[in-house]
């Protein structure tokens, strides 16, 4: 790829697949890939594993404390092919991935202190370019004069769809109903939340993957980077 380095913005609606295509986009333009939403899933873990969260509700004054003892640092795992999520070295990639994380890290994620927390470290990751970065306020809060910004989205019932295969593949008892409820309701979250709400950048590029493969997302993709930094 070209020499000339970029930070790409990648936001969307949840399971939508923003974390899929990023960490592909990042292998195959060799950047390194930051998962955002794996960021608020570890302190989400956090807050489960410490009950400082009841029926969805956070313990704010004990999450915010704790920020200050939370590490997050990302590693590839080359005999998995995949990245992987760290709390203070532990490996917890699996464990942010289960269906009582997702169903409470919408209510960390409106806490303002967590997100500035975690856009603080996420600059900081991005001061040397050549990075892919995906979440729900990238291209808008983060990384505001990113060179490409995307906006992902695709239907309630597909992306519900597609986490109910992924779960089940895993071998989690899942029902469909719960989880897109859980969809449906972290969209309304995300928008809604007066911290960062989820909406798509001004100069953002909207990619609808309802009815695409991954692989045409990602030669879609990889053509608009091509664009920027002007590669034949």
């Amino acid at each position: 790829m070209s020499e000339k380095k970029i930070i790409i913005a990648i936001d969307g609606h949840s399971s939508c697949g923003k974390s899929t295509m990023a960490k592909s986009l990042a292998k195959k333009l060799g950047y390194v890939y930051i998962d955002t939403g794996a960021m608020y899933r570890v302190v989400t873990l956090v807050a489960l594993r410490n009950g400082w969260l009841k029926n969805k509700v956070p313990d704010n004054n004990k999450v915010i404390a704790s920020l200050k003892d939370i590490k997050i640092t990302f590693k590839w795992d080359e005999q998995l092919g995949k990245n992987t999520t760290f709390l203070n070295g532990e490996n917890v990639e699996d464990k942010i991935r289960q269906l009582e994380v997702s169903e409470n890290v919408s209510p960390i994620s409106t806490i303002a202190e967590v997100r500035y927390e975690m856009v603080r470290q996420q600059r900081e990751n991005g001061k040397a370019k050549g990075i892919v970065m995906d979440g729900r306020d990238i291209g808008t809060v983060v990384f505001p004069n990113a060179e490409l910004k995307i906006f992902m989205t695709a239907s309630p019932k597909i992306r519900a769809q597609r986490r109910f295969d992924e779960l089940t593949a895993k071998g989690d008892d899942v029902n469909f109903k719960e989880i897109l409820a859980n969809v449906e309701g972290r969209d309304k979250i995300d928008s809604t939340r007066a911290a960062s709400p989820l909406k798509q950048a001004n100069d953002a590029l909207l990619l609808d993957n309802s009815n695409i493969t991954r692989e045409e997302q990602l030669e879609w993709t990889i053509n608009k980077v091509k664009g920027i930094t002007g590669e034949k």
